[in-house]
């Protein structure tokens, strides 16, 4: 697996994807290579793989891991959302199948400077691309406590979203909220007791929603998927592998319309829109990684693989 990013449900990967040679599959968040890796495996002697990235050092890292395969192997830095943009700059029309990996990477929240995880005190950054765009420090001490709350209670579904936001402005009118461990304490804080006792730390969803704030991922899943579904060939296969509640919905529910085609109102008796179905939901219910990768990844126990088919 190596020690960059440990992928989460290879196997249920490649299988979703129906990958085979002489096939074109782009992965839109390559990371460190490791689905990469198995679906060039499983496609040669000649199937192609685009991989997308935001993130400059993982595209250096699935560069070492894919050498084995750089002949049928593209590499790209620029956002998922971007896709179709890259995909006609390149002249590729059509492929049989995409890989979404909306999880954080081992490699960004194990490396401090990063500014991902409240358990290494660095400074607060957040961001996939680090040379473009605001960082979490850059929202923290700018954006109005109203906004603030409309974040972490949109982003990170926290019920005590209002006290959070309140808590974080009133510290930054003292002292700027520079590290990730100053924004973690300064969230603790204002929590009830029985807070610390919950099954994740108290400051994970309000750290979850920056880290969506700041690279504008939900706007970006939206376009990825409409884009995706229009780049797919019949049969093609488009997998989405989400960490949390929020992106697993917006998923399921473009799957959903996709597969229904119609989108007029129950009540109307003939349909208006003239919307036909151009998707097949593979699985009704999500993949879920097995107790023996749970046990060996924990952080792969939230992962969640949905599968929709082009028609």
């Amino acid at each position: 697996m190596g020690v960059f990013h440990m992928p989460v449900m290879i196997r249920e990967v490649v299988s979703s994807l129906r990958c085979r040679a002489g096939a074109v599959y782009l992965d839109c968040t390559v990371g460190g290579g490791g689905h990469a890796e198995a679906i060039l495996s499983s496609t040669a002697p000649d199937g192609l793989l685009i991989g997308i990235d935001t993130d400059g050092e993982a595209l250096e890292e699935a560069e070492k891991r894919l050498a084995p395969f750089k002949n049928r192997t593209i590499l790209v830095k620029g956002n998922f959302a971007d896709m179709d943009t890259i995909l006609t700059g390149m002249n590729i029309g059509k492929t049989d199948g995409i890989l979404l990996d909306l999880g954080v990477s081992s490699h960004q929240l194990d490396t401090a400077y990063r500014g991902f995880s409240f358990t290494l005190d660095a400074p607060l950054d957040m961001r996939m691309d680090r040379g473009r765009g605001d960082s979490a420090y850059d929202l923290i001490q700018t954006l109005p406590e109203e906004e603030l709350e409309r974040i972490i209670r949109e982003y990170g579904e926290e019920r005590m979203a209002r006290r959070i936001a309140r808590s974080i402005v009133e510290k930054r009118n003292f002292t700027p909220i520079r590290t990730t461990a100053d924004l973690a304490a300064t969230v603790v804080r204002v929590l009830p007791r029985g807070a610390g006792r919950r099954r994740i730390h108290p400051a994970t969803r309000t750290f979850q929603a920056l880290r969506i704030a700041v690279n504008d991922e939900l706007t970006g899943l939206h376009r990825v998927i409409a884009d995706g579904i229009e780049r797919l060939r019949p049969g093609g296969r488009f997998s989405v592998i989400s960490f949390h509640s929020l992106e697993d919905r917006i998923v399921k529910n473009a799957f959903r319309i996709g597969e229904k085609g119609c989108t007029c109102p129950p009540d109307l008796p003939v349909c208006a829109c003239g919307r036909k179905p151009t998707l097949k939901v593979v699985n009704r219910k999500p993949i879920i990684p097995g107790e023996a990768e749970i046990s060996s990844n924990p952080r792969s126990r939230s992962a969640k693989l949905r599968t929709a088919e082009r028609i």
